[in-house]
């Protein structure tokens, strides 16, 4: 690796073939020296899963100058571990995630694999960003992304980030990006989230399906209304799920209940 650029850790959710992957390290070339370690296959879903009941698995796919490929067996959470443990010779100066074709807005975060890459990178002390668009199209047209992706990750690499604070990128599904809002992350629930697989005459097989209930859609300053409205949603978003603003309260609860 060339130890005088950055070094910027790639992963997804969407596995090494994705089209959102090879994007991604196209637009961020330029910014440095790049490894990425993906899923041999979708992973979607997976959030901060970890693999512990076998072995992991990873194997060299390309090199180049620049950058690296390597495909692994796990998870994403597992590919941003392996590649620490194993491949890179210092500690990356950025981790991140996608580019993943679907968004990652609101509660999505949760679930997120792309986010769960993020998350691990963070916990880690990296700077950490994922990226996602909002088209679940395998040909998905990522250039309108490009520019933002280059500008908010060169951002992040000179000025860094609060600790145990990372980015939730959101991009809309369109050429004509209108801007860039910071925002803070849509309130809602998923509902209707299972649909009728029969299988052999069981009804009881599903797929996972789902349509998410927005409960602030008319509040300007969420996610969800940026992506409606043609602006790139940047989301702050922290990895400490502590609830300060409760603790006291709970204190009091706790001294109640022993007088």
């Amino acid at each position: 690796m060339e130890n005088k650029r950055p070094l910027i850790l790639v992963s997804n959710d969407d596995g090494i073939m994705a089209k959102g992957i090879s994007e991604l390290v196209k637009f961020l070339r330029t910014l440095g020296e790049i490894v990425v370690m993906a899923p041999d296959a979708p992973r979607s879903g997976s959030a901060s899963a970890l693999t512990v009941t076998q072995p992991v698995h990873y194997k060299l796919v390309k090199q180049e100058v620049g950058v690296t490929v390597y495909k692994c067996s796990g998870t994403p959470t597992d590919c941003i571990k392996l590649a620490w443990n194993t491949v890179l010779d210092r500690k990356p100066d950025l981790v991140v995630g996608g580019i993943n074709h679907g968004d990652n807005s609101a509660t999505n975060v949760h679930y997120s694999g792309t986010m769960g890459v993020v998350i691990e990178g963070c916990l880690n002390g990296v700077p950490s960003i994922g990226f996602s668009l909002c088209n679940h199209d395998m040909g998905a047209d990522f250039e309108a992304a490009g520019p933002y992706i280059r500008k908010i990750a060169a951002m992040v690499l000179e000025k860094g980030l609060p600790p145990l604070t990372c980015l939730n990128v959101n991009f809309p599904d369109t050429p004509d990006i209108k801007g860039i809002k910071v925002c803070e992350q849509a309130k809602g629930c998923w509902t209707n989230e299972w649909e009728v697989c029969p299988r052999q005459n069981d009804r009881n097989y599903f797929w996972l399906t789902g349509e998410f209930a927005d409960h602030e859609p008319e509040n300007e300053k969420n996610d969800h209304w940026a992506l409606a409205n043609g602006y790139v949603a940047i989301t702050p978003t922290k990895v400490d799920l502590t609830a300060y603003d409760f603790i006291d309260e709970l204190n009091q609860w706790i001294e109640e209940n022993e007088e």
